[in-house]
């Protein structure tokens, strides 16, 4: 059989650039069992630890909601604070320094369902209660789409609703983060969002939202102006930061993980370049980050392999800026001291 997962990972080894460099992580998860992609069917803390221990200066992390041990009984919209209370047993378990240096899942995003408006308070103090010095907000994502080769995570118009924008200005008045994905074409509706409740800190995800499969498949003469418009109109709202990263995601369509040998870190470079240049341009660095989204970007690149990538494609950079990108806009977003 072909090798798999770290052994297939291990096919491409490069030695790290800039180990001096200060990581802070703002994207990645934990789960006890996921039933795709087979080779990742846990992902805690010791794996973590193999990944970020790999060569990089990672001094933190930040934990992204992903349906982890959500509690089993009581009120449904309770039951995503399960996942907030196991995770911050993780991040004790690493505050110990027992898996290394990183302080893993410094920040925790959780998710609650902001169309509750009012009504998501109580869901809001309890993952405070279970987190009081780790908890930053909830991720409630948006991502919505008339085919149906594509996941829809949300009713059309989700963010336009009265009670998804209640629920946010609770958000906002806890002083808490709404984290946030959604596809390209949605991009002015984000704006919209945004302008609405400048008070709010928003963290889109994933370089906005790029799809290059289903009804996007092969239209990249459609898809990527689309895509960088909505970049532009996005980065008008001051209180929107973005995530560069997530790039590894199949639907993203660029085919790394069915390779026989993974991808290095100069065509890494290469190809993501262009992407995440123009967000950076738009955006600036201060409202930027370099995300790994693992273990999912996992099936696609080493750690090691894609933060060689972010800090050849940053080169170019000044040192400020850079800083910023690797880890000062995720620390300050997230109100970590690492």
């Amino acid at each position: 059989m072909p090798p798999t997962g770290n052994d297939w990972l291990a096919l491409t080894t490069e030695e790290t650039l800039e180990p001096e460099i200060a990581i802070c992580d703002p994207h990645h998860h934990f789960w006890v069992h996921r039933p795709e992609p087979a080779d990742y069917q846990q992902y805690l803390l010791p794996d973590l630890a193999g990944d970020v221990n790999s060569g990089h200066n990672v001094h933190s992390t930040v934990f992204i909601e992903v349906r982890c041990e959500y509690r089993t009984d009581g009120p449904d919209e309770m039951k995503p604070v399960g996942e907030v209370e196991y995770v911050q047993t993780i991040a004790d378990a690493s505050a110990s320094g027992s898996h290394g240096p990183t302080k893993a899942a410094a920040a925790i995003i959780g998710h609650a369902d902001l169309k509750l408006g009012e009504g998501v308070r109580p869901v809001l103090e309890a993952m405070q209660a279970a987190s009081p010095n780790r908890f930053r907000g909830v991720r409630h994502s948006v991502g919505w789409d008339e085919s149906r080769e594509l996941a829809n995570r949300e009713i059309k118009g989700a963010l336009g609703t009265d009670g998804y924008r209640a629920g946010a200005k609770v958000l906002a008045g806890m002083g808490l983060i709404l984290e946030n994905s959604l596809y390209f074409h949605q991009a002015s509706e984000l704006a919209d969002f945004a302008r609405a409740l400048p008070e709010l800190t928003i963290v889109l995800n994933h370089i906005g939202g790029l799809v290059r499969v289903g009804p996007y498949a092969n239209r990249d003469e459609y898809v990527l102006p689309e895509w960088r418009k909505g970049i532009e109109l996005m980065a008008k709202a001051p209180n929107i930061v973005l995530k560069l990263g997530g790039v590894g995601q199949t639907r993203f369509a660029y085919g790394w993980d069915e390779r026989e040998t993974p991808v290095g870190s100069e065509e890494l470079a290469e190809t993501l370049g262009p992407l995440m240049n123009h967000c950076i341009e738009q955006f600036g660095p201060e409202r930027c980050m370099f995300e790994s989204n693992y273990p999912v970007d996992k099936i696609s690149y080493s750690y090691n392999v894609l933060f060689n990538a972010f800090k050849r494609l940053s080169k170019s950079y000044s040192a400020t800026d850079r800083a910023n990108l690797f880890h000062g806009t995720a620390a300050r977003v997230y109100n970590i001291n690492d």
